[in-house]
């Protein structure tokens, strides 16, 4: 298995699992925060794919899919186009709500643009210093590595709260 293969199918398996956590759910449900202040499986999807778009869109030199193909203005959120949700209140969290076909849509926007970028890389890419605001810099590979362990994470508690609504 090369680099290209071995990221594709990362990046696979948070696509299917951000699939899986929001399929048939109404926009009311996706915004639904256990404990009234948890994050809500909205948000969560929300920010994971906001997060790769906004790290890998960086890291190949192009503006995101976000503003570039009008998510922004599809999802209509109070927030900078630039927002990720990184340390977002519980306010904002709640501001998030979004249906299954545009949080889909978005994540697979974002999914295809990743795919096409890192179907084309090497071992030899990965070594690129792609942020030197951290000592060490960041490299393009652990920049990655980091994309697809905050997305697993992430995707990981929308299946929890998705469990937690259809069994609870």
């Amino acid at each position: 298995m090369n680099v290209a293969d071995l990221l594709t199918d990362a990046f696979e398996r948070v696509h299917e699992s951000v699939h899986d956590a929001v399929e048939g759910l109404s926009a009311d449900r996706l915004a639904t925060r256990p404990e009234g202040s948890a994050n809500s499986i909205a948000w969560l999807v929300w920010h994971l794919t906001r997060v790769q778009d906004d790290h890998v869109s960086d890291a190949e030199g192009v503006e995101q899919a976000w503003t570039a193909q009008g998510w922004a203005d599809r999802f209509g959120l109070p927030f900078s186009p630039s927002d990720t949700g990184y340390g977002h209140s519980g306010d904002e969290v709640a501001a998030v709500r979004a249906s299954a076909k545009l949080l889909t849509g978005y994540h697979d926007a974002v999914h295809e643009r990743t795919l096409r970028y890192v179907g084309g890389l090497s071992g030899h890419d990965l070594d690129r210093i792609v942020d030197e605001a951290w000592d060490p810099p960041v490299t393009l590979g652990v920049r990655l590595v980091s994309v697809v362990n905050d997305a697993t994470q992430h995707v990981g508690q929308a299946a929890f709260v998705r469990g937690s609504l259809l069994n609870g």
